[in-house]
């Protein structure tokens, strides 16, 4: 799964953002295409350009339930004058062998039905007395009228031009057109499209199947009893949702305890059905960090390629970072922050961009823009350091939620942007024009 093995420096280096992005995305490359069903193709990425082997709709038919008719035999036709057909019969929708309509004839047909042989428009029923005698019937006498009564005389009230009511052969898509080029993201129109033209099955880049495990003795499972010196395990939660809405197949490990060797004989676990590894927590320097212990001896450590690297990166918050490959196939690990805001922020900077690569997608980033800065005071910032502030965006502004703490989850919850404070700046003053990644 990895093109290229993670960059070895000293262990006091300070990485930048950028840098530590770009050495983790050189790591990874899209996953190998496969031939998946249409819906299990959802939200994956087209591999090949999709032509048209059949024409849409394939034949002539319909658009109205009504009376199949000649041009010229309901020509004039009024309320006062109608046209008197003879109806020589039903077609209905699926009708293999369509009756002929000849001069002074009508077929009674149904939406979606083939136009038949001889016929050259449609008369909707609410133009017509609907062969039962009288006036013409309404909109919803005309629904509820019954498929049967072939035989008999249908009264026209209207005339009709040619091809009225119709929907040509071909005149969706025709056969041989090409109707999606490669490194389209299937959604619902286009799996609809696929199955319309007859796939069962589409070649895509399948979405990546992602792993995630927090790390922590004192981690609690929602919905269970919280004892003293414990907290709830939101990080699997926000992580594993993130990478859903990232496109990929997410799985929730939970809470493991903070023992090395559990941690190892997790991770192997997992690997069976990981095309990615992320973890949370136990990666700075405290006594109980024992992720780096842990994953330095996992899988294939010690084979080129192999193994975790914890490195600090020039940032707030998230400072903190770990990243390698474990097991036999190269499997990318990405060890994030404990903090809750540490570790969602590292998700969208680190975390997102090598789901979408995994993907094939050519941009693998959110979208930023340019904004005013909103905000009742000065915002400080560590030299040095890049700094993410959760704020809200709107109309070109962008307002800080909450303080720079990387444990305010509550302020997390309320924002929909980063806002991106450049490592050479120790404050910015409200009105300044600053950078902003949107998140939703």
């Amino acid at each position: 799964m990895s093109s290229a093995e993670p960059r070895t420096v000293g262990p006091d280096h300070l990485w930048s953002v950028d840098e530590h992005l770009e050495d983790v995305l050189t790591t990874v490359r899209p996953l190998e295409p496969l031939e998946l069903p249409l819906l299990d193709a959802q939200g994956c990425l087209l591999v090949d350009d999709i032509t048209v082997p059949v024409s849409l709709p394939p034949f002539d038919n319909s658009s109205m339930d009504g009376y199949a008719v000649r041009i010229a035999d309901v020509s004039g036709a009024s309320e006062e004058f109608p046209a008197v057909l003879d109806v020589v019969g039903d077609v209905a929708a699926g009708s293999a062998e369509p009756l002929r309509v000849g001069p002074g004839q009508a077929a009674r047909i149904m939406t979606g039905a083939p136009l038949p042989p001889g016929a050259e428009a449609v008369v909707p029923v609410e133009w017509t007395d609907g062969g039962l005698g009288g006036g013409p019937v309404d909109a919803m006498r005309a629904r509820s009228l019954s498929p049967e009564g072939a035989g008999g005389h249908v009264r026209v009230y209207r005339p009709v031009e040619e091809r009225a009511h119709v929907r040509a052969k071909g005149s969706d898509v025709k056969a041989g057109d090409r109707v999606l080029e490669a490194g389209t993201v299937l959604g619902p129109a286009q799996i609809a499209l696929l199955a319309a033209i007859g796939r069962s099955t589409v070649r895509v880049r399948p979405r990546p199947r992602v792993v995630v495990l927090s790390t922590g003795s004192e981690l609690v499972q929602p919905g269970e009893r919280l004892g003293p010196g414990r907290i709830y395990d939101s990080n699997s939660f926000a992580l594993t949702a993130a990478a859903r809405d990232a496109g990929a197949i997410a799985y929730r490990v939970g809470a493991v305890t903070d023992d090395a060797d559990t941690l190892r004989a997790t991770i192997e676990d997992q690997l069976v059905r990981a095309d990615l590894l992320v973890t949370t927590g136990g990666v700075s320097v405290g006594a109980y960090d024992v992720v780096k212990e842990a994953l330095s001896h996992v899988g294939d450590a010690d084979e080129p390629g192999g193994g975790v690297e914890f490195r600090k990166v020039a940032m707030q918050p998230g400072k903190p970072q770990g990243f390698g490959t474990v097991g036999p196939d190269h499997v990318p690990l990405l060890a994030l922050p404990g903090n809750p805001v540490s570790a969602y922020v590292s998700f969208e900077l680190f975390v997102r961009p090598v789901i979408r690569t995994l993907m094939g997608l050519p941009d693998v980033h959110r979208p930023t823009v340019r904004a005013t800065l909103a905000a009742d005071k000065a915002l400080a910032s560590p030299k040095g350091r890049r700094q993410f502030l959760r704020g809200t965006y709107s109309g070109g502004e962008v307002r800080p939620v909450g303080g720079a703490g990387s444990h305010l989850v509550g302020a997390l919850a309320q924002a929909d942007a980063l806002i991106v404070v450049p490592e050479d700046a120790e404050s910015v003053e409200p009105g300044a024009e600053v950078e902003v990644i949107l998140l939703g």
